[in-house]
């Protein structure tokens, strides 16, 4: 009996939102180390340092996203976008980023092919909620729900630790507080509420991108600090 040949997965294409964040560079270093993966387009509004065969950088305007007229095809998208309501300025700020420009960029990259999304979220999500932060959010999930995508990987991550001064990111004193204080008291905090890393958090997008063959996945906090490796 002749030895079966086993044909070689078909290479991809990826797009990347937020690589200059805590949980963009997890996702990115993975990416470029992924063999699944050819080439990794990575939009932002600064060009990034890094250097690889398969990395190639767009700086985009979120509004127009112009930038990405060039890509000819795309296959999985990741975003990672978000910032704080002290660091937008105001609240159409953070609703410009945290809303409307993941949904544009969710509607360009299916434009372009894409069958599979991850987008990374916040625990409490609710477009019901009366807390402005989670609100967006959770109307930011109900609109990318609503595109079509065959896949749709939502990660809700609770309080991210990881080194935000080494991406020279705005200081958030009160993020820090609330690592210490949940650090010291872990052990009684449920799961979902404990400080998650990005790492962790770019690992469970990964895994359930290529774990998940149709519909909807929503990770939890806990369920992300569970993932070790990809």
């Amino acid at each position: 009996m002749q030895d079966q040949v086993v044909a070689p997965a078909a290479a991809r294409v990826a797009l990347l939102a937020g690589a200059t964040g805590l949980v963009g560079q997890a996702v990115l270093a993975a990416l470029l180390t992924d063999k699944r993966y050819t080439a990794v387009h990575c939009v932002g509004r600064r060009a990034l340092t890094r250097q690889h065969p398969k990395l190639f950088s767009h700086v985009a305007d979120f509004a127009t996203l112009s930038a990405l007229a060039g890509i000819d095809h795309v296959d999985e998208v990741f975003i990672a976008l978000g910032t704080t309501l002290k660091v937008a300025g105001s609240q159409a700020a953070f609703r410009a980023l945290d809303f409307e420009a993941i949904v544009a960029l969710a509607r360009v990259a299916k434009a372009l092919g894409a069958t599979k999304l991850a987008v990374v979220s916040a625990l409490g999500a609710n477009p019901a909620s009366k807390v402005f932060y989670n609100r967006v959010k959770g109307e930011m999930e109900q609109a990318v729900s609503q595109l079509g995508y065959p896949v749709l990987v939502i990660a809700r991550p609770s309080l991210l630790s990881g080194d935000r001064d080494a991406l020279a990111q705005a200081a958030r004193p009160a993020e820090k507080l609330g690592l210490m204080a949940m650090t010291l008291f872990k052990p009684l905090i449920p799961a979902n509420y404990r400080p998650v890393a990005a790492t962790q958090v770019a690992r469970a997008m990964l895994s359930a991108m290529h774990a998940t063959e149709r519909g909807t996945r929503v990770l939890s906090s806990g369920e992300m600090q569970a993932v070790n490796s990809v």
